[in-house]
């Protein structure tokens, strides 16, 4: 198996945890399920992203941390699920923003 093959698996499964953990958050807890998705994280932020899109990527992170978290407030039936769901996924895509941004650093500093 190729390791962009890994990569995309690993952003697919850890977007499906994210949204099953956040819907189920009250009847059921998938054990481990931050550090599954931290992992997962890790493993998108090494494989998929380069660095040649890394700047869209930060930009899209830092959008989906401060709009998302406002927007989910606007349907009041639905806001613990979509509350939970957006903190699993800021989880998940947070590590792989942590591994794209400190490799944006280590290829500025080589300049």
């Amino acid at each position: 198996m190729s390791m962009d093959l890994v990569g995309k698996w690993a952003f697919l499964i850890g977007l499906v945890i994210a949204v099953l953990a956040g819907l189920l958050q009250g009847a059921y807890t998938i054990p481990y399920a931050t550090l599954i998705l931290i992992i997962l994280g890790l493993v998108v932020g090494f494989l998929n992203i380069t660095t040649k899109n890394s700047d869209k990527f930060l930009i899209a992170i830092i959008a989906l941390t401060v709009v998302g978290s406002m927007t989910v407030l606007a349907i009041p039936s639905l806001d613990v699920y979509l509350a939970a769901i957006l903190a699993n996924f800021v989880g998940f895509v947070g590590a792989a923003a942590l591994v794209v941004s400190v490799k944006a650093i280590l290829e500025a500093a080589k300049k």
